[in-house]
Order: structure tokens, then sequence, then C-alpha cells
């Protein structure tokens, strides 16, 4: 055997492969209109939440308002899943779709 030879072409197949099922398979992290939330509260839950400015938040909002619901961010499940139990912990449904 040689040491000598340190290439594993098997390994780095497989890393890239990791790599590329991951970029091509984000998700959105969706917020639903509803009739008992009000503005401030949804605002603030994205705020607080998913780290959105505060002009970024009410955009959101009148999004979700007017459109029914809003994929309020995009990433990977691992990020996005606590902050999708958070916001449903506020009572405003949030759901994570796959990225078609």
């Amino acid at each position: 055997m040689n040491h000598h030879f340190s290439y594993n072409p098997l390994t780095d197949v497989d890393t890239d492969t990791d790599l590329l099922t991951e970029v091509e398979s984000p998700y959105h992290l969706i917020v639903w209109n509803d009739d008992v939330n009000t503005f401030e509260w949804v605002i603030d839950t994205l705020v607080q939440i998913c780290g959105h400015s505060k002009e970024q938040a009410e955009q959101c909002a009148m999004i979700i308002h007017y459109k029914g619901k809003y994929a309020v961010k995009k990433g990977y499940y691992e990020d996005l899943k606590p902050q999708c139990e958070a916001i449903n912990d506020r009572n405003i449904n949030a759901t994570l779709e796959v990225l078609a």
C-alpha cells in the first residue's frame, strides 16, 4: 500500500455529492395569514425569532396579510425548524416547505 497517496476519490465524491444535495434542497419558512394575530404580534415575532429588521418584518406582515402566506426565510431544515416551532408556539401558523 502506498502511504504517500492521500487523495481518496471516493471521499471527495461523497463530500461533493453531500454539498450539492444541501445546496439543491433549501427550505422556506412559510408564515400563514389568520384573523387572530395582530400585525404588531407578527412583526415582533419576525424580529425576535427570525432576526428581521422592523421594516423587513412589516413588509412580510403586509404580504402575509394580502397573499395569505409568505416565505419569510429561506435556509436549511436544521436552522429553520426551531424558528418554525417558536413561531407556532406564539400561535402563529408557520410551516416548512421544500423549495421546488
